[in-house]
C-alpha cells in the first residue's frame, strides 16, 4: 500500500477555455461583454493596497448587507462565496447529507455530478422533456434534495413560478436549490425569490460573474432561511474562514450600489441576442427561447455543430460545443457586443450561404 491508495478521485468539471489571445472573440463562457459599473473601477483603481497586509472581514459585512438590502432580506439570511462554484459546492456539502440521492435535470450545469461525487453524494440525473424543460411530476420521488438552474444552462431556457412551485411542494422534506445565475436575463419578476417566505427549505443562488461583469471578481451569494444559511456558515467557517478577498468586497458593494448601470447593461444583452436570434434562425439555426446571456442553437445540417465549432476557432471565434448526446447537436453562444455578433453572423453567412 502506498499514498496513492487514499487519493480520492473524480472526473473534474472541465471549465471554458480562457485564450491569451485579446483577439479572439470569446463567447464560450458566458462573460459580460461589457466593463463592470464605473463604482467598481474606481474602487479598482483607488484601493489602499496596504490594507491587504490584513486578513479582510469574515463576514463579509458590506457586501451582505448591500445585498440584503437590495432584495429586501435579512443579513443573516444572505451567503456570500467565491464564485457561484463556491456557494454551491457549499451548499452540496451542507445540505445534501442523506442517503437518498439529489436530483437534478440529465442536460443541465455539468458541476453538479461533479460535487456529488466528490462529496460522496448519491444523485439521479432526470430527463428533460423533449423540449428541453424540466416536467415538476418527475421530481415527485423520494429524494435527498433537489438543484436545478433556472434559467437552465447549457439550454437556457426558462421554468416559471409555478412549476418551480410544483417541485418545492413536492419536496419539502428536502432543500431545492434553484441556481438563479442567469436570472437577470429572464425578465423584471422571473426570480423565485418571492417564494422565500413560503419555503424555509428554498435556497436561490446568483453570481456577479455574468450580470454585472465581475467574472474575474469571483463573487457570488446565496439567500435562504436565516437557519439555513447559518448551516452554511457553520461548514464554510469549518474549511476556510476568509473566502472573500477585500478588493472583491469592496467591488462588489459598489456594483450592488449601481442599478441603473446594471439595467442598462442587462438590457443592451437582451436586445442583441433577440438580434442574433432572428438573423441567425434566417440562415437555418433552430434556436432554443433564451432567457439568459447566451443562445443554445443547432447549425443547418449542412455544416453541423462540430464542424462549425472547428471551423469558427479558426477563424479566431471561440463557442462552447459539448459532446454529451443530447447537447451534440448543439452550440452554446455567449451574447457578446453587437459587434461581435455582426461578426458571428457575417461568418456563418460565409458557411451557409456559398
Amino acid at each position: 500500500m502506498n499514498w496513492k491508495d487514499n487519493v480520492r478521485r473524480v472526473t473534474p468539471y472541465v471549465p471554458g477555455e480562457q485564450p491569451k489571445d485579446k483577439n479572439i472573440i470569446k463567447l464560450n463562457t458566458n462573460e459580460n461583454p461589457y466593463p463592470p459599473c464605473p463604482g467598481a473601477e474606481k474602487v479598482l483603481n483607488g484601493f489602499d493596497a496596504d490594507s491587504l497586509k490584513k486578513y479582510p472581514d469574515p463576514n463579509v459585512t458590506m457586501l451582505r448587507q448591500a445585498l440584503a438590502d437590495y432584495h429586501g432580506v435579512s443579513f443573516s439570511q444572505v451567503f456570500v462565496g467565491v464564485g457561484s462554484d463556491d456557494v454551491l459546492g457549499t451548499a452540496f456539502l451542507t445540505l445534501f447529507g442523506g442517503d437518498k440521492p439529489v436530483l437534478f435535470p440529465d442536460l443541465t450545469y455539468s458541476f453538479y455530478p461533479v460535487w456529488a461525487e466528490l462529496y460522496r453524494i448519491p444523485f439521479r440525473e432526470i430527463p428533460l422533456d423533449e423540449s428541453f424543460h424540466i416536467r415538476p411530476d418527475d421530481y415527485r420521488i423520494p429524494s435527498g434534495g433537489v438543484i436545478f438552474p433556472n434559467p437552465n444552462a447549457p439550454t437556457g431556457i426558462y421554468e416559471n413560478k409555478e412549476n418551480v412551485r410544483k417541485i418545492l411542494d413536492q419536496n419539502r422534506d428536502v432543500a431545492v436549490i434553484v441556481d438563479e445565475a442567469y436570472i437577470d436575463f429572464a425578465g423584471e419578476d422571473a426570480s423565485v425569490l418571492s417564494l422565500l417566505p413560503e419555503y424555509d427549505n428554498l435556497l436561490i443562488v446568483r453570481t456577479f460573474s455574468k450580470s454585472r461583469s465581475l467574472a474575474g471578481a469571483r463573487i457570488a451569494y446565496a439567500i435562504g432561511s436565516e437557519e439555513m444559511i447559518d448551516c452554511m456558515l457553520a461548514i464554510r467557517n469549518s474549511y476556510n474562514s476568509y473566502t472573500m478577498n477585500s478588493v472583491s468586497i469592496a467591488a462588489g458593494t459598489a456594483s450592488v450600489e449601481d442599478d441603473a448601470y446594471f439595467r442598462n447593461t442587462v438590457k443592451k444583452i437582451c436586445d442583441t441576442r433577440e438580434r442574433f436570434t432572428r438573423e441567425a434562425e434566417k440562415l437555418g439555426f433552430t434556436i432554443l427561447p433564451s432567457s439568459t446571456n447566451f443562445v443554445f442553437a443547432m447549425p443547418p445540417e449542412k455544416c453541423p455543430a462540430a464542424e462549425l465549432f472547428r471551423m469558427a476557432r479558426e477563424k479566431g471565434i471561440y463557442f462552447r460545443y459539448f459532446s454529451a448526446k443530447r447537447a451534440e447537436p448543439y452550440l452554446r453562444i455567449t451574447i457578446g457586443t453587437d459587434e461581435e455578433m455582426d461578426l458571428v453572423l457575417a461568418f456563418f453567412r460565409e458557411v451557409y450561404q456559398n
